[in-house]
């Protein structure tokens, strides 16, 4: 029981800073007037390729921030229950998966923020817990399906401010990690 307590407490810690870190960013960007959302993802244009691994750090306003921030921490607290491993290399295949398809294929618009990788943890943890087999990771998916289930409709075209396609291909790179790794061990 004590290694468990020791490792829930190392994943809560390593959230806290994880949330501490895309805090301070923010802070940062509210310093410079939100210059550093120059540094988002730019379809098809040369330049926009920096926003592949800065864009999930940036967001519009604090509002912007607030709604990302929260389920962010939660969702990479569920996926840590693969393993760090797993939460390290999901995390990396998301950022640069979704970051490259939104490139190549999204509107032309400055795309920011960190809810492409929510969804795409949405989208590992709803068939990530039924294709492992575990009953903890089973439970996980149930439960983010009934209480975030709603997120789905988030794929859709609905505002102009916001980028539905690094939601549609979040969720799909996350069910794409789920099918590479959250096999039964």
């Amino acid at each position: 029981m004590g290694s468990k307590t020791t490792a829930l407490a190392s994943q809560l810690k390593f959230v806290l800073y994880l949330m501490l870190f895309f805090a301070v960013i923010e802070g940062i960007n509210i310093l410079f007037g939100r210059s550093l959302n120059i540094y988002g993802i730019y379809p098809r244009e040369l330049i926009g390729l920096r926003g592949i691994t800065f864009s999930p750090f940036l967001h519009g306003n604090l509002s912007h921030f607030a709604s990302n921030i929260i389920t962010l921490g939660i969702f990479s607290l569920l996926v840590m229950q693969y393993g760090k491993k797993t939460y390290i290399t999901v995390s990396i295949y998301l950022m640069l998966s979704i970051g490259v398809l939104v490139w190549l294929f999204a509107r032309p618009a400055m795309h920011i923020g960190a809810s492409g990788i929510i969804y795409g943890y949405f989208g590992f943890l709803v068939l990530g817990g039924l294709i492992s087999g575990r009953i903890k990771l089973i439970i996980i998916s149930l439960i983010v399906g009934f209480f975030y289930g709603g997120l789905i409709f988030g794929v859709i075209p609905s505002n102009a401010f916001v980028s539905w396609e690094s939601h549609l291909f979040g969720f799909i790179a996350g069910l794409c990690a789920a099918k590479l790794w959250a096999k039964k061990r």
